[in-house]
């Protein structure tokens, strides 16, 4: 690990001041950053924490009934937060599908957002990556790639991104609140990373010294709170990041579907929604045909990066299977195993 400044600011005008400087890099619950300091991939000159600044810890539930979250809550505290997980089932499972309960207690959602890739190729300083170092080559094209994106892939990156909490993110509009150098503006969670194309090393839309200070959820998301299901498949249940996930939620009237969200995870660099799918279902009346074309609709575009052209017809069988859950309906209690095709609806009441 290389020497640093470690800078702990009162305010967040004062963090946005001192992260402006070259060579930055902000700390909250270290969960993804001081892993990549301690094997040399990240080695930020200034470190900028972040964790103690006053009001990014809170659930703000606003007058228009969407909810502002402030970067600094932990994983843990919005999934078991009752109101929200009612509200917004899919993010709270796939919050507790993801890493374990020590890391979600330390882990926070701004942090999630821009966690890192976990290609093996990235975190070892030893392999070409374009991400770390630009121009040298990506070693996992022609390495062990089973894992590996199959939509958004360039010549130049073929990671995909971890998060599972990004992914129902995405799918129901999310936006982040961001303060940076040149004031406030906001970006839509959908856009928040990029694709690698000849850049991959420029990972998300955020400027120098930029800092998410809450996420917001719009008011409309809670109109599937009935019909949402977050859905992982890993290659262990626990402790893993996904193989492939998928959301599906649905806001059914009449028996027929008024209006679709899906996304997909562990595909592409980015969170992945899948648009075309959605619109396939708008106005259906909900059936396994019609979420089995919606599947294909949402992979019609996916190629294999490598060895891993078994991702897509396993990514449409996940997607298919959430849509399927979702018409089931959202389960009154949280599964015993959150997100995993191993559960049943049998689980603790966190959200009572």
């Amino acid at each position: 690990m290389n020497r640093f400044d470690y800078i702990r600011p009162s305010s967040i005008p004062e963090a946005v001041a001192s992260a402006a400087e070259p060579g930055s890099a902000y700390l909250a619950g270290g969960t993804n950053l001081l892993d990549l300091m301690k094997v040399g991939v990240a080695r930020p000159e200034r470190v900028i924490d972040i964790s103690r600044l006053p009001g990014l810890d809170r659930v703000e539930w606003l007058a228009d009934g969407s909810v502002r979250v402030g970067s600094l809550v932990r994983n843990a505290d919005l999934a078991y937060d009752a109101r929200f997980a009612r509200t917004f089932p899919a993010i709270a499972e796939a919050l507790l599908s993801g890493a374990s309960a020590q890391l979600r207690n330390a882990a926070t959602v701004g942090g999630n957002l821009l966690q890192q890739t976990r290609c093996p190729y990235f975190h070892d300083r030893a392999g070409a990556c374009n991400r770390r170092s630009p121009g040298s080559g990506c070693d996992a094209r022609e390495g062990e790639n089973r894992l590996h994106a199959v939509l958004g892939w360039s010549e130049h990156c073929i990671a995909t991104h971890p998060s599972d909490f990004c992914v129902p993110l995405v799918a129901l509009d999310a936006v982040a609140e961001v303060q940076g150098p040149s004031g406030a503006r906001e970006i839509a969670v959908s856009a928040l990373h990029r694709l690698p194309g000849t850049s991959p090393e420029r990972e998300t839309e955020l400027e120098a010294g930029e800092l998410i200070v809450a996420l917001r959820i719009p008011a409309q998301a809670a109109v599937f709170a009935r019909h949402a299901r977050y859905l992982k498949l890993r290659e262990r249940t626990s402790y893993a990041f996904a193989v492939v996930s998928a959301v599906a939620a649905l806001d059914i009237e009449g028996g027929v579907v008024r209006e679709a969200r899906l996304a997909l995870g562990g595909v592409a660099p980015k969170p992945w929604r899948a648009y075309e799918a959605e619109a396939s279902l708008m106005g259906v009346r909900p059936s396994t045909r019609a979420f089995a074309n919606a599947a294909v609709l949402a992979l019609a575009q996916a190629r294999p990066s490598g060895d891993n052209a078994f991702k897509i017809e396993l990514a449409r069988g996940i997607l298919a299977r959430a849509l399927n859950l979702a018409l089931e309906g959202t389960p009154t209690v949280m599964p015993a195993l959150p997100a995993s095709l191993f559960s049943t609806n049998t689980g603790a009441n966190h959200a009572a």
